[in-house]
């Protein structure tokens, strides 16, 4: 498989691209603004950055210099900020269970 953005050959279950981390196949963006649930690695503050970041498909990295910059230069960046931390609302944390595995007894042969 190959990915649209930059042209590299990629792993067929990829979802992101390793090359540019561009989304890849039939993996859909968020339609909803919503941060990340607490105790997620894209989460540093608040989520705020991340939840922008998701949503208009950006590397995280990006969304927050340019919000570093705006709170340095415009000086409403931590306004916005804190604004987004109470409007946005927070996503649900995802749980994974494993199935149940059920025992055998050893028996001897």
């Amino acid at each position: 498989m190959y990915c649209n953005y930059c042209g590299k050959v990629i792993q067929d279950d990829a979802n992101l691209c390793a090359y540019c981390g561009r989304r890849v196949g039939a993996v859909a963006g968020r339609t909803r603004l919503m941060r990340p649930p607490k105790g997620s690695p894209d989460r540093k503050i608040a989520g705020v950055c991340a939840a922008f970041a998701e949503y208009f498909d950006l590397d995280v990295t990006i969304v927050r210099v340019v919000w570093l910059l705006i709170v340095l230069f415009a000086g409403g960046g931590i306004l916005a900020y804190v604004i987004g931390w109470i409007v946005i609302p927070e996503a649900p944390q995802v749980v994974v269970s494993a199935p149940p595995v059920s025992v055998q007894p050893y028996q001897n042969p």
